[in-house]
């Protein structure tokens, strides 16, 4: 789980819909929606010194992406974005409305964009699109407009689904089964892990009870129920120091589960509620059945 990556961030902010030369880009904003566009522009092209220098780096700044992701500052925004750059192998981030507010040495923003990834290689490259909405404050200081602090939110809901029903509290799902089994099966060997939001694989390699490692930052899954189908756990990732829960629905087969994942811990942010923040699972088993059930 990473928000992005994410972001992501999935990260952040809009492509210009005019052509800027590079040259532009390495020159300074002199007003707040040029900035706006510069750090969309570098985003698109990759371009972490770029968004850097048009970002404010106070340790205190708070800023909010999808899939509940928190940044604090900027050296975890830093890290996911690299990672978002490593993982894709283009973006586009075309913007469908942008507006501007300007006070004195202060501005706020409000715009909507499909943040565009694309992954993969060859004839497997896969295009997502991100619907999203963008609002944050920009503070001019030294004579250099700089983003302060931003949200981002999807316009459109991504959890859901046939899978999901809401339950009494606002922003939480939960997960439904009609089947009438209750024994766990043998869900041992490989498995294909998918955020489905951020387009992120990972496999995991779990026992017949359901516990066992996966490749996304050290990570580790704890199966802590199984009722009808309905699988519930624990992951958690010392490699980016955060943890969570999931509740996935297997299919009749068992060789899917789809459903859900959130956090209860980011760092030093704890007690999250669970279920508000985090991102829907499509998980796929890679082994074949057989080859655990001789």
């Amino acid at each position: 789980m990473r928000l992005r990556a994410s972001f992501v961030c999935v990260a952040l902010l809009l492509l210009s819909s005019t052509t800027t030369s590079s040259l532009a880009i390495a020159s300074e904003p002199s007003d707040p929606e040029t900035a706006i566009r510069q750090m969309v522009r570098a985003n698109a092209e990759k371009d972490l010194p770029t968004l850097s220098r048009l970002m404010a780096h106070d340790a205190d700044i708070v800023s909010y992406s999808v899939g509940g992701r928190k940044y604090v500052g900027w050296p975890e925004f830093e890290r996911e974005m690299r990672e978002e750059f490593l993982n894709t192998k283009k973006i586009e981030i075309p913007i469908t409305e942008l507006k501007v507010w300007t006070k004195g040495d202060m501005a706020w923003f409000t715009m909507e964009l499909d943040y565009t990834r694309y992954v993969g290689e060859g004839s497997d490259v896969k295009r997502t699109v991100l619907p999203l909405r963008e609002t944050g404050v920009l503070e001019r200081r030294a004579g250099r407009w700089q983003l302060l602090s931003w949200h981002e939110s999807f316009r459109s809901a991504q959890l859901g689904g046939p899978l999901a029903s809401p339950s009494a509290s606002a922003g939480s799902h939960r997960l439904v089964s009609d089947s009438s089994s209750t024994a766990m099966p043998d869900v041992s060997g490989e498995w294909e892990i998918l955020e489905v939001e951020d387009e992120k694989r990972y496999k995991a390699t779990l026992d017949k009870s359901g516990n066992g490692p996966y490749t996304q930052h050290n990570g580790r899954f704890v199966t802590t129920s199984f009722a009808e189908r309905l699988w519930q756990g624990t992951w958690q990732q010392p490699g980016n120091d955060r943890e969570g829960g999931f509740e996935v629905l297997l299919s009749e087969d068992g060789t899917e589960a789809k459903g859900i994942w959130w956090y209860t811990r980011v760092g030093n942010h704890k007690n999250i509620p669970p279920r508000e923040h985090g991102g829907t699972y499509h998980w796929k088993k890679l082994t074949p059945k057989s080859a655990h059930t001789q």
